[in-house]
């Protein structure tokens, strides 16, 4: 299982002076630590990791040490998502890919309950937060919208997808579309809109899944690992 680790940003609106990823949790654990455990759990043997890295990618690759591989986005002060995932769908080995957002913080088993059948973006429908990326969903409940600026959003996209490996190639493409400043959601928007790809809007609701932007979030976050 291909599983990648978008780690590169500035995370400036925690407030922290180190990479969101190494903000240290209630159980003691960082943000990245707990991440890597929940998906050693979930897939053993069969994980390859891979971790995008930038601002600060020296206290990175010390924590992941050697459980990962590694991708550099050299400009990632001037670029978002969309690139720092561009970049490591070029590098990563042949095959489907996961990707998790590196500020998401989930509990136990919610990997093992997701399925691999298709192109999908993880959501959850119990929260439609005005920061947060929001989607619609066509007539056969195929994601539709994906962005911030969705109106009347079903749900909030939680920063866990994934891509098969016959959408993969197509996904690269409309990636390099995507203007420096455009989140990876503006690619997969790209893809569905000029291709027809389909990704399922995953329902994830049933578990506990907090993307920390700010510290609110980070409250919420750690009511997860208590």
């Amino acid at each position: 299982m291909n599983v990648v680790i978008l780690a590169a940003g500035l995370g400036t609106r925690l407030g922290r002076p180190h990479p969101k990823p190494l903000t240290k949790l209630a159980d003691g654990r960082t943000i990245l630590r707990q991440q890597i455990d929940h998906l050693h759990r979930a897939f053993g043997a069969d994980l390859h990791l891979t971790v995008v890295v930038g601002f600060k990618l020296e206290m990175i690759l010390e924590a992941a040490g050697g459980e990962a591989s590694f991708v550099y986005n050299e400009i990632f002060d001037q670029t978002n998502t969309s690139k720092s995932l561009l970049r490591a769908l070029r590098l990563v080995p042949p095959g489907g890919v996961l990707w998790l957002n590196g500020d998401v913080v989930f509990v136990p088993g919610l990997i093992q309950a997701l399925t691999f059948d298709g192109s999908f973006v993880a959501v959850n429908t119990a929260r439609v937060g005005e920061e947060e990326v929001k989607y619609t969903v066509d007539g056969d409940g195929y994601v539709k919208e994906l962005s911030k600026h969705v109106d009347d959003g079903l749900g909030e996209a939680v920063g866990i997808n994934y891509v098969s490996s016959v959408d993969r190639p197509r996904l690269v493409h409309y990636l390099e579309q995507c203007e420096d400043s455009d989140y990876f959601e503006r690619g997969i928007e790209l893809a569905i809109g000029e291709e027809g790809l389909r990704f399922s809007a995953l329902d994830i609701t049933p578990f506990g899944c907090v993307e920390v932007d700010f510290l609110p979030d980070l409250e919420r976050a750690n009511l997860l690992t208590m």
